[in-house]
């Protein structure tokens, strides 16, 4: 591959996420104001912020693809970001109860050589149990998600909240879809697996 690959993220769960896919590549922090524009929808902000993110990076890296991501999770119309409190996250996780949640998951692809993003969302519905407040507390105190979407972590004990799920790719759920990334990168002529540096 003639350029660096570049994650604009600074998310260990994205970090591991892009691992599995066996290609070198660089982390570098966006900085990216997330704060929703007025009558913004769940699908433009994050498609909105993920290429916001990886052009925040593509000045300190002029010959890479970056690859920006963001999601939120939608729940009776209702955005829900990071919690960063447990006061919230009871608060999320007791409105998810026994609901439908959809994330949504912005991905684009930057090519910071010719200028052009490729940029999509990735929808992925996630059916919760009905919880008790008990349940809610064990879980939070547990895995404390205070930093995700929604108030969990799917690749952790997060899985126990949920009756079904429902999208094209796990890996949307976790904050970065790898099959969408793919056919993004093959795009831009990077076929995945025939780079493999394993």
């Amino acid at each position: 591959m003639d350029k660096v690959l570049v994650l604009g993220s600074t998310s260990p769960f994205r970090r591991e996420l892009l691992g599995k896919l066996g290609l070198p590549f660089e982390c570098d922090k966006p900085e990216v104001d997330e704060t929703p524009l007025p009558d913004e929808t769940a699908q433009q902000l994050v498609a909105r912020l993920a290429e916001a993110k990886a052009k925040a990076v593509a000045e300190r890296h002029p010959n890479a693809l970056i690859i920006g991501s963001d999601q939120v999770a939608v729940v009776a119309g209702n955005i829900l970001g990071k919690p960063h409190t447990h006061e919230k996250a009871v608060a999320q996780l007791s409105a998810a109860s026994g609901e439908v949640v959809t994330f949504y998951t912005g991905l684009c692809l930057y090519n910071s050589t010719t200028g052009k993003a490729q940029t999509l969302v990735e929808p992925f519905e996630v059916a919760f149990k009905a919880l008790t407040e008990a349940q809610i507390e064990g879980y939070l105190r547990a895995e404390q998600p205070y930093n995700c979407a929604g108030s969990f972590k799917s690749e952790g004990l997060g899985i126990m909240l949920f009756d079904r799920l429902t999208g094209r790719d796990p890996n949307a759920l976790i904050g970065l879809p790898l099959i969408s990334l793919g056919e993004l990168l093959a795009n831009e002529g990077v076929d995945v697996l025939t780079l493999q540096q394993r």
